[in-house]
């Protein structure tokens, strides 16, 4: 089960943003992936679960300029302000919990590293995925990691949900398409190895079309 807001905070008021377990010094392959998936540096971008992750600083650096990071512990998004100083200025950053929350405006590129996998309830991925059609455009890409079926089954605390690339897909539904795939074997702080699975998703124009009334 997911949790709470309460649970993720508690996290990082006990340990540093650069100690816990899924921290990136530099977020390969996400930075890599989305790079691919949007040469247009003009294109919305949100990090889902971004929290204190360096990828808002790694996007910067490569010229993004319409970037927003959704976490659901105000600190994570907090640390991330402060370490990017007055270029944190150029972010918008939005504190909730993914399962509740109504997006706003639309996105062409969603990435989420390792939320989705913390959605071992049906009714949240569920949750999850509305989200994800409601913030997303048409022919918008979601690259999503989870961790890989040979990967952890827990994670702070917590059980989580391990998947293949064709099985996330399978699970997010048919108005995204399996693109490509990329493995990650990652190194915690502690030295612990963690195998992830990046699902690169094509949103559909077709499920658009069947969607829109006619002319």
């Amino acid at each position: 089960m997911v949790g709470s807001r309460g649970h993720w905070e508690d996290v990082y008021a006990r340990r540093k943003a650069t100690a816990v377990s899924w921290y990136q010094a530099q977020a390969q392959p996400s930075l890599a992936l989305i790079a691919a998936a949007a040469p247009d540096r003009d294109a919305p971008v949100i990090d889902v679960g971004g929290g204190a992750s360096t990828l808002v600083d790694g996007l910067l650096a490569c010229g993004f300029t319409d970037l927003t990071v959704l976490d659901v512990a105000e600190p994570a998004l907090a640390t991330a302000r402060a370490r990017l100083g007055a270029k944190a200025a150029s972010v918008s950053w939005i504190a909730a919990d993914i399962t509740r929350w109504t997006p706003g405006r639309r996105w062409r590129i969603w990435h989420d590293r390792a939320v989705f996998h913390f959605l071992t309830e049906r009714a949240m991925q569920d949750a999850y995925i509305g989200a994800l059609l409601a913030g997303t455009e048409p022919d918008a890409t979601a690259i999503i990691a989870t961790f890989a079926p040979d990967g952890p089954a827990t994670c702070s605390g917590l059980t989580v949900a391990r998947y293949s690339a064709e099985t996330l897909a399978e699970r997010i539904g048919a108005s995204f398409a399996l693109g490509s795939a990329a493995r990650e074997i990652h190194t915690t702080p502690a030295g612990v190895q963690q195998p992830f699975v990046y699902a690169v998703l094509k949103r559909q124009a077709r499920q658009e079309r069947l969607r829109s009334p006619l002319p």
